[in-house]
C-alpha cells in the first residue's frame, strides 16, 4: 500500500484494489484476506471458511468508532451513527431507532439536526458504501478517492492490513478432491460456498484423480456457471437470475492426493 501512494504520481496511476493471498510454507497454508473476496477449503465434502469479506456492513464499528475519534474526517456533511433510513427535517424532535460504534442493537434517541446529515454507511448488502462512494473497506491504493464533488478523502477509513487464518495440512490426510477455492466478488455475488462445492465435486469425479488439469477445469467451470449465458435480457444464470457483472477469477488448489502438481 505505501509503494502504491509513492509511485502514483511517477506512475500516474489511480485507484485501488483487494487483495487475497494463499502462501503455503511447513505444512501449512497461510491465507490473508484484505478486501471482499474470499477462500474456502472443501475437505470431504465439508465447507471450512478460510476468509470473510470487510465491506462497510462487516467492518460498521471499526469504521465508526474512527469517525466518532475524528469526526473532522466527515468534513462536516456526514455522521457517523447509523438509522434505519435517512431522517427527514419534518421528524426533528421525534425518536428512531440508532446504533453507534459501541453497539450491536438499536436503542432509540431523539432526532437532532446533527442527525439529518448524511450517514457514514448507507445502503445495505452489495450497495453498502461509505460516504455513498466505495463498497469495500480493505484492499490496497485509493489513495486519492474522494467523496464525489468534494473534497472529504476516503482512505482514512480504508484499512490495507488483512486478516490471516492458518490451515494445518498435516493434521488430516487429504484426497485428491480436497481442494482450496479462492475467488474474487464476482464469483461469490451469485454463487454460494454450498453451489460451489456442489460444482466441485461434480466436475472433479469426471476426471482421472491423478489428472491435474481437472483442477483448472473446475475453476473454469466455476466462472462459467457464474457469467450465465448472453441472452436477450442480459447475462443469466441456469435459474434465470441475473449473472454476475463483476470480474471474475478463481483458483482451484489441491490439497493432497498422488502426483505433484505444479
Amino acid at each position: 500500500d505505501d509503494q502504491i501512494e509513492r509511485e502514483r504520481a511517477s506512475q500516474r496511476l489511480s485507484g485501488g484494489c483487494c487483495a487475497l493471498a494463499a502462501v503455503y510454507l511447513m505444512g501449512k497454508f497461510y491465507v490473508a484476506n484484505a478486501g471482499d473476496s474470499r477462500a474456502i477449503i472443501i475437505r470431504n465434502g465439508e465447507i471450512i471458511p478460510m476468509s470473510r469479506e470487510f465491506t462497510p456492513e462487516t467492518e460498521r464499528q471499526r469504521l465508526q468508532f474512527l469517525a466518532f475519534l475524528r469526526p473532522e474526517l466527515l468534513g462536516k456533511e456526514f455522521t457517523h451513527l447509523e438509522f434505519p433510513r435517512r431522517i427527514q427535517p419534518k421528524e426533528l424532535g421525534k425518536k428512531m431507532l440508532y446504533r453507534d460504534q459501541n453497539m450491536n442493537g438499536w436503542a432509540y434517541k431523539k432526532i437532532e439536526e446533527d442527525d439529518l446529515k448524511f450517514p457514514l454507511i448507507y445502503g445495505e448488502g452489495k450497495k453498502a458504501r461509505v460516504m455513498a462512494t466505495i463498497g469495500v473497506t480493505r484492499g490496497l491504493g485509493d489513495h486519492d478517492l474522494k467523496v464525489f464533488s468534494s473534497n472529504i478523502h476516503i482512505k482514512p477509513f480504508l484499512s490495507c492490513f488483512p486478516e490471516v487464518r492458518v490451515y494445518d495440512l498435516t493434521q488430516y490426510e487429504h484426497c485428491p478432491d480436497d481442494v482450496l477455492v479462492l475467488g474474487t466478488d464476482g464469483l461469490w455475488d451469485v454463487t454460494d460456498d454450498k453451489e460451489v462445492a456442489s460444482v466441485v465435486m461434480e466436475v472433479l469425479t469426471s476426471y482421472e484423480p491423478n489428472d491435474p488439469c481437472r483442477y483448472t477445469m473446475v475453476a473454469q467451470e466455476l466462472v462459467v456457471q457464474s457469467r450465465g449465458v448472453l441472452k436477450e435480457r442480459g447475462w443469466r444464470l441456469a435459474n434465470d437470475k441475473l449473472g454476475s457483472g463483476d470480474d471474475i477469477s478463481v483458483f482451484v488448489i489441491p490439497l493432497g492426493g498422488p502426483g505433484n502438481y505444479t
